[in-house]
Parts: structure tokens; C-alpha cells; sequence
């Protein structure tokens, strides 16, 4: 059932009951080491009072981007309802490779704050007023919680409040739960054919980064984090990686409004290394529902073909418009 609804969500479902056309305005971005990230902005169909919409920023998944399944969705809600939405890409993830000696990881908690600042900055330059708010899936979930662990209250000064989808957020129970029996037969070999050749772009700007072997034999993503991730990234090896990315650690730091939504049959999440209630923060709520796969949670799927995808869209609505959370969400 799990791989299912996975896969089902991802291929078949439509992000919305009536699918309309989204439309993304691309904005690139100088970064402070002199490379670029591509943000794409949701074309709103009404201009009428925009400047007090609320504003919510999706961070992808590993090899997402603005097009993936799960953003389509995000963006046909926040058509819908009027919502700013934007999807910035992490490095490499738009299409085009980016410049420096350096791709994204899970624990990429400075780029989340270099991302949201210069966001805060460019809302109060444009006179949007609306509240500003955070999304982030998989990785990217693990990756912006990690970034709200890290900045405490200070994260309040970004943003109104925050939710990870399906995140790892103990890295290493997931690495290693994902090199094992079928998602070792499924999701690696998806991953990993998209994330070799992005490797071999980055060798050929710089000749001498990595080990073009070692990468080209990594069977899992414990081996090419090993010979790639990690080490670009400033980590030891793939354990120091895992370990020092994860945000499991630091969710009892947050002090912002968030929400952690994992699916208990997760194919990429053990689901006894899922947050515990008294070990995260206050502020933060957790909701581990028996079903959904790995951002699956498609509507009606069952019952009328192909179903929908706009389950998670509404829950972070609720959440994000009134602190309103799902039958079973702890705290």
C-alpha cells in the first residue's frame, strides 16, 4: 500500500479535481558566492489586493522542482485562494547547472536563511504586507526544519510559521532505510539517474572535485553522498553528513508555529524514527497518520481514477490560516 501511494500520487493523480494551466514567472538570483538560484513565482490570475496575501515558499525535494507533483498542487491551492507562492530551487534543481563547486543537501539550513532574508527583503521593497510562510518536502522539509532548530526565535522574523511534508528528519535512519530491499530496487535507481549525470556536469567544471569512478559505482545514496555530498558540503563522510544534518536533534529548539507530517508507512521513513511528543519544541505539532505513503496522501484515489492531490495543500491551509490541525496531531 505504501509503494502505492507513493507512486500513485507522483504519476497518476492530478494536482487539483479541475487541473488548470500554472504559470511561474522565473527570477534568478546572485547568490553571495557568486553563483545563482532560479526562483519560480506563481502568476496569481487576480492582482486584486495582493499586496496583503500571504506569501508561502515551497523548499523541493531531492532532484524536485517547481514542477514536481507536489508543487503543481501547492500552486493550484494557492491559485485557488488567492496565495503568493514561490519554489525556490536549490543548486542545479531549475534546469540549468549552477557555478560553483557545490550542489544542495538536506541539512542546507544557510541557504533556507539566505533564501527567506532576501525573500522578507524584496516583500517589504514591493509593499506586501501579507504574512510570509514556509513549506518544505522530503528534504527540503528536513533542510528548513533544520534552519528553524538553528535560528530559535529569531526564525520568527522570516516567517509566520512552518511545515515539513514527509521529511527525514533523522538522516540517517533514512539513508539507511533507503538502500534497503525495495527502495533500493525502486527509488535508488530513480534518484541516482538523475544525480550521476548532474555529478559529472559538476566534475567537468571542476576536473578534480570528486572521484569519477567511485561516483559512476555508488549503488546507493550512502555510497554517493560518500564520494560526493558530503564532501562538497564541508562533511567528513556520509555518517558526519547524516548526523550533523539531521533535524530531529534540533526540533525541540524551534520556537515558530510548525508541523511535521510523516505517513507511519513511509517507504523512505522507518517509522520508529519519526519525532516523538516531548522531545520537539512547543510550538511544534506533529501529525503521523497510518497512510500516505511518501508525499502520496491523494484523494479519492481508490474510489475514482486518478484522484487528486490537494489533501496536503488544505491541511497546511488550515494549519497556516488558524493553527488548525488534523484529527490525531499530536499537541
Amino acid at each position: 500500500m505504501s509503494h502505492l501511494e507513493t507512486i500513485w500520487a507522483a504519476k497518476a493523480a492530478k494536482p487539483h479535481p479541475q487541473t488548470k494551466d500554472i504559470a511561474y514567472a522565473r527570477e534568478r538570483w546572485a547568490t553571495p558566492d557568486s553563483d545563482f538560484i532560479d526562483v519560480d513565482f506563481l502568476k496569481l490570475q487576480t492582482t486584486l489586493g495582493a499586496n496583503d496575501r500571504p506569501l508561502w515558499v515551497m523548499f523541493h525535494g531531492l532532484e524536485g522542482s517547481s514542477q514536481s507533483h507536489y508543487a503543481r498542487a501547492f500552486a493550484r491551492y494557492a491559485q485557488e485562494n488567492n496565495i503568493h507562492f514561490c519554489v525556490p530551487h536549490f543548486r542545479g534543481c531549475s534546469g540549468e547547472i549552477n557555478l560553483a563547486p557545490r550542489a544542495y543537501h538536506s541539512g542546507d539550513y544557510e541557504e533556507i536563511d539566505w533564501i527567506l532574508r532576501r525573500l522578507k527583503t524584496q516583500q517589504i521593497q514591493h509593499g506586501h504586507t501579507g504574512d510570509v510562510y514556509a513549506v518544505g518536502i522530503s528534504l527540503g522539509g528536513n533542510a528548513l526544519m533544520r534552519w528553524a532548530g538553528e535560528m530559535g526565535a529569531t526564525a520568527g522574523q522570516m516567517v509566520n510559521g512552518a511545515v515539513s511534508i514527509c521529511s527525514p528528519l533523522d538522516l540517517y535512519a533514512s539513508g539507511i532505510h533507503m538502500g534497503r530491499g525495495l527502495n533500493r530496487q525502486i527509488y535508488t535507481p530513480l534518484f541516482l539517474r538523475t544525480m550521476k549525470p548532474r555529478a559529472l556536469q559538476k566534475l567537468a567544471q571542476f576536473p578534480s572535485l570528486f572521484d569519477k569512478k567511485k561516483m559512476l559505482a555508488s549503488t546507493d545514496l550512502y555510497e554517493f553522498d560518500n564520494v560526493f555530498t558530503a564532501p562538497l558540503h564541508g562533511f567528513q563522510n556520509t555518517e558526519d553528513y547524516w548526523t550533523r544534518a539531521s533535524a530531529k536533534p534540533h526540533l525541540a529548539n524551534i520556537q515558530i508555529p510548525a508541523l511535521a507530517i510523516n505517513a507511519v508507512n513511509d517507504p523512505f521513513i522507518p517509522a520508529s524514527s519519526l519525532p516523538e511528543v516531548g522531545k520537539v519544541g512547543s510550538q511544534v505539532k506533529l501529525w503521523q497518520p497510518k497512510h500516505g505513503g511518501h508525499v502520496g496522501f491523494a484523494t479519492d484515489c481508490f474510489k475514482g481514477f486518478p484522484g487528486h492531490l490537494q489533501t496536503l495543500p488544505q491541511v497546511v491551509g488550515e494549519f497556516f490560516n488558524a493553527g488548525a490541525v488534523p484529527r490525531g496531531c499530536h499537541r
